[in-house]
């Protein structure tokens, strides 16, 4: 059987995440009610929900056959392991940016298909900004094709990363590269960054969930980054966990010295 086109997906996630953004801007700075997630997950606000329902209905209204995975709704994860393709959703990437005021926050969609991200969207409705990418097609930004950068040495490579990336202990010889480091709050942001190649690198040492992930993660490797786990493996999606490894994303060249100066993962 041959692989599904998936153009038509990109079209839906484009469409729904123009939506989904102006839902979101409707209550930006306007001191939405929020409140903290058990288990010290993060805050959540009434813009995720309201965000997280519009794209479940219209979403899976489009194609019922169809998993669903997202940052806001229960996980039902025989139904979305059962599913050959399935919707990866983070309503709001940034939601602490979002609750702050600052315009650094995104709505990320993709889907996945045998475990494989094939469509991307990841729209910043305060930015008139839209990332976008198909398996096998270009990493668009408003349209305009993206490039990552030609950095290939992590001394003096700009890196997007909490500051917990340059501890000492995940080093080779206790000793972080020379980064140029900074901070973006959306994890979706930052890979987009780097697929533009206004940034070098991403990297992140905790486990990740995948709709942190999933769209940028296609619209970094299609701009020409390279995209793995801390274990330099690429990310299997729609897993039962629903979480990767950790991530490196760097510029083609860069991604292999990076690697080459990180310590060992633990047996």
């Amino acid at each position: 059987m041959p692989e599904r086109d998936p153009a038509p997906d990109l079209a839906l996630l484009a469409a729904a995440a123009e939506e989904a953004g102006a839902i979101a801007l409707r209550h930006w700075r306007q001191a939405p009610e929020a409140w903290e997630k058990p288990g010290g997950a993060g805050p959540v606000t009434v813009a995720d929900i309201a965000v997280d329902r519009m794209l479940r209905r219209e979403l899976l209204a489009a194609r019922p056959g169809y998993g669903w995975l997202s940052e806001e709704t229960e996980d039902d994860p025989a139904a979305r392991l059962a599913a050959e393709s399935v919707f990866i959703v983070d309503p709001i990437d940034g939601t602490r940016a979002f609750i702050a005021g600052e315009d650094g926050f995104a709505v990320a969609l993709a889907v996945a298909r045998k475990g494989e991200v094939t469509a991307a969207v990841i729209h910043l409705p305060a930015r008139a900004e839209t990332y976008a990418a198909t398996a096998g097609g270009p990493a668009t930004l408003n349209g305009a094709p993206l490039a990552a950068s030609g950095a290939a040495h992590p001394e003096g490579a700009r890196l997007l990363a909490p500051h917990q990336a340059l501890d000492p202990v995940h080093w080779r010889g206790g000793i972080a590269p020379g980064f140029r480091r900074s901070f973006r709050t959306a994890l979706a942001w930052r890979l987009c960054l780097v697929a533009a190649g206004q940034h070098d690198a991403a990297l992140s040492f905790r486990p990740i969930w995948e709709w942190d992930l999933a769209a940028g993660d296609l619209i970094a490797r299609q701009a020409g980054a390279v995209v793995t786990d801390r274990a330099g493996r690429p990310v299997r999606y729609n897993s039962p966990g629903a979480r990767a490894r950790g991530l490196v994303a760097a510029a083609p060249a860069l991604h292999g010295p990076v690697m080459a100066r990180l310590a060992e993962l633990p047996a």
